[in-house]
């Protein structure tokens, strides 16, 4: 079997073809969810709460002799900064996304139907017929 043809059976395998489509839907998914996050969510609680962008938070770990105030100023210069801000708004942004998420399974496992109860099968006709006999005997 050539090369070729054995590519061709796998790409189109359920599974190789399942996988791409939820790799493409899950990265339109998240798309939507950072819009989600942060054009409708991080502005209502940066007024509710006040400044969640804590990206400009640092310690300055080298000699800073030019009094540089920003951490892009800082970076540019290469003086040496323990950059926490960045990492503390990818947390919080983290944390809200996971619960948007979270909220968002709970309602679409809310709105699946649940699956009915499969069916007993029906008792055989030699059950019947012992269950008869016994009820005749205790009577």
């Amino acid at each position: 079997m050539s090369i070729v043809q054995e590519f061709r059976e796998f790409a189109v395998k359920g599974n190789a073809v399942d996988l791409a489509v939820g790799v493409i839907v899950g990265a339109a998914f998240g798309r939507i969810v950072d819009s989600i996050v942060g054009d409708l969510i991080m502005p209502l609680l940066g007024q509710i709460v006040g400044k969640l962008d804590f990206s400009n938070l640092y310690f300055v770990l080298g000699d800073n002799p030019q009094h540089l105030a920003t951490l892009a100023d800082l970076k540019k210069a290469g003086i040496p900064v323990f950059a926490y801000g960045n990492f503390l708004t990818i947390l919080v942004n983290f944390i809200i996304l996971a619960f948007i998420i979270f909220m968002m399974v709970k309602q679409l496992n809310r709105l699946r139907k649940a699956e009915p109860a499969p069916e007993a099968p029906p008792t055989p006709e030699d059950v019947l017929l012992l269950r008869e006999i016994r009820d005749a005997l205790k009577k």
